[in-house]
């Protein structure tokens, strides 16, 4: 959201835009630190409590970076706030699989994703807004109201999802009432001591990432889809200054990916569970997590298509409209891609799938957060047609994942199948 305003931040806190950046790459790395924890936390204790929690204490930490007096804590406590924050994408996906049938979940996961994915695109346009009248800092009032809004209707509204907890929770009920112990049990039940759960809980998101091929190979697919991402959010102030924009007129520019993003989730992402039923009927109703992956294949073409597009679009300084409008083909290939990889995360973990998606989150946040420290001294040295195709190249090397893993996903989830 302050990425219009770096050039102001840098000046006012006697820094520099790229020392700035860092902000955002401690944000975006603790956005996948975050998860680790969080994710095997709310299969402990529930969903409910985790978010409740994690949005109090990041509405708290608006406060102090409204008041950052240097560029220091600018950063650590922007940093500290990813931590937090991604408790959304911690337990966004286990929610959604708490709540929904297999053949449900594309459709209503595709607007979920909406959020992550539409915050850094709408964030900078109503950053640009606010910075173009009023200080840097009221971007951050501006959120603390906004949280703590959020907030208060997650403590009224919320209600806890996840089946274990509930059940616990009701099994607890009846025995106080009956003043037993142990004379309930629920099928699943974890009855072991809580130092035990908790261990084995947080072991499990490294766990996967490191012992399932498949997540690891879609995982770093979606870090350079994510490094890409906010590599060209980071530096859009700079290539759209070129063109004369100021900045409300560079915040526009955000919309073209996240136009991208609404009609992926409007007209395509629906299609996913459509794919999904055809796939399980042919296959005598036996539902399989590789059926999930058909339209990645779409996304795998269209990114690094958009991006060679985009890169020597703005290279040529050819003008603003067919350049932005690569950015929206490129929203499309990022919300399938994460799509698709998420549901197969979901339905290939089921009762773990937080912790699943938490694997692939972490080096997603990673590799996101670092290269947008690289990109600018990238641009420089190999100027926008070049410098961007590096990021082209990426997706087109890692293009053919989702096609070999429709064919040799199974053989790999039962070569190399995990107790969790």
């Amino acid at each position: 959201m302050f990425t219009p305003a770096i050039n102001q931040i840098s000046d006012d806190l006697d820094s520099t835009p790229n020392a700035v950046i860092g902000a955002t790459t401690g944000f975006v790395v603790f956005l996948g630190v975050g998860p680790l924890v969080l994710a095997p936390l709310s299969e402990t204790f529930g969903r409910r409590k985790l978010y409740l929690y994690c949005f109090s204490i990041f509405t708290l930490l608006q406060i102090p970076t409204a008041l950052s007096p240097n560029v220091g804590s600018f950063i650590a406590v922007r940093t500290i706030s990813g931590f937090f924050g991604s408790v959304g994408i911690a337990n966004g996906g286990g929610t959604i699989s708490d709540m929904f049938e297999p053949d449900e979940r594309a459709g209503v996961f595709g607007w979920y994703l909406l959020g992550p994915l539409l915050g850094p695109t709408l964030g900078p346009l109503f950053g640009g807004l606010i910075v173009q009248d009023l200080s840097w800092r009221w971007i951050f009032w501006i959120l603390t109201i906004v949280c703590a809004f959020n907030t208060l209707v997650g403590m009224l509204l919320l209600k806890e999802s996840y089946a274990p907890v509930i059940l616990e929770a009701r099994k607890n009920a009846y025995e106080r009432e009956e003043r037993t112990s142990s004379k309930y049990h629920f099928a699943g039940e974890d009855d072991r001591p809580l130092r035990v759960k908790l261990l084995a809980s947080m072991q499990r998101p490294l766990k996967i990432l490191f012992t399932q091929p498949i997540v690891l190979i879609m995982a770093t697919y979606q870090a350079i889809i994510f490094g890409t991402a906010y590599s060209l959010y980071t530096n859009f102030e700079e290539i759209w200054g070129e063109y004369g924009f100021n900045h409300t007129q560079v915040g526009l520019m955000y919309l073209g990916p996240g136009t991208g993003f609404f009609l992926a989730a409007w007209f395509i992402i629906p299609r996913i569970d459509t794919v999904y039923k055809i796939l399980t009927k042919r296959n005598n109703g036996e539902a399989k997590p590789e059926f999930r992956l058909p339209l990645a294949n779409i996304g795998a073409i269209l990114l690094p298509v958009s991006l060679f597009w985009f890169a020597w679009t703005v290279e040529f300084h050819v003008h603003w409209f067919p350049t932005i409008l690569s950015t929206v083909f490129y929203g499309l290939g990022q919300v399938l891609i994460f799509n698709t990889v998420q549901n197969y995360y979901i339905d290939a973990f089921a009762k773990y799938a937080a912790s699943a998606i938490a694997a692939g989150a972490v080096f997603r946040s990673l590799i996101g957060g670092l290269l947008p420290l690289a990109a600018p001294q990238m641009l420089i040295g190999l100027g926008y047609g070049w410098g961007l195709s590096v990021f082209g190249f990426l997706s087109l090397a890692l293009a053919p994942s989702p096609l070999l893993f429709w064919y040799f996903g199974e053989r790999l989830r039962l070569r190399y199948a995990i107790d969790l």
